[in-house]
């Protein structure tokens, strides 16, 4: 029983260690590094991703052995372009970004993926349990990300930057320690309610210790 935890728990911690798969390929990422403006990259991720799709319906045209492998990871992959054309447009609209090209597209590429991922969630194949967890939220995922990008753009401005403000109040909350508040609320004593103020200091005497100040020793 012991062999047993202790080789688990040695497979976790070498999983734990064991450095993220990229989700993107090299030249990808070097294509998404060189688009600057937010409409370039959201159509560059929205192919990425309708790539993905098409690499899932391939593998599953043939029954292969291994093939649930990479079907799991082209459908995480696809997840996670998914999230990262989401942030862009966030990010986009907090700086005032007209993205609605881009959103348009990415609608376009969402709303032809959605049914395919559907369909294999309803009508599982054989090795579906390697990838139902990669595929249910390949499908969560792009329903939440088609509401935005079909939606209002306006609308998703307003929440974007509502959420943004929200972020910052719990980040400023976060910061403000118990102690600091209980200061605030009390005053400190020795700086006179200042806390930048240094303590007050005693006034100098001659007399030592004990002595009173009619010259008279204890």
């Amino acid at each position: 029983m012991k062999t047993l935890l202790g080789t688990l728990l040695l497979a976790a911690a070498t999983l734990a260690a064991a450095p993220q798969r990229d989700f993107l390929t090299a030249d990808e990422t070097e294509q998404i590094r060189e688009a600057q403006e937010p409409n370039q990259r959201l159509a560059l991720y929205a192919n990425f991703a309708k790539e993905r799709i098409d690499l899932v319906k391939n593998l599953l045209s043939k029954e292969k052995a291994g093939r649930s492998i990479l079907i799991h990871d082209a459908l995480e992959d696809y997840q996670k372009i998914i999230d990262a054309l989401d942030d862009v447009a966030d990010d986009a609209l907090q700086r005032k970004k007209d993205i609605k090209q881009g959103l348009a597209y990415v609608a376009k590429v969402e709303k032809a993926a959605l049914p395919v991922l559907e369909n294999l969630k309803e009508n599982p194949p054989k090795d579906a349990a390697r990838y139902e967890f990669a595929l249910r939220d390949a499908v969560e995922t792009t329903a939440d990300s088609l509401k935005g990008s079909s939606g209002d753009v306006d609308q998703r401005a307003t929440a974007v930057a509502a959420r943004e403000e929200k972020e910052k109040q719990q980040t400023k909350d976060a910061m403000s320690t118990p102690d600091s508040e209980a200061k605030k609320a009390t005053g400190d004593k020795t700086t006179d309610g200042d806390p930048d103020k240094p303590p007050a200091r005693k006034p100098p005497t001659l007399y030592r210790k004990g002595e009173k100040k009619d010259g008279g020793g204890q």
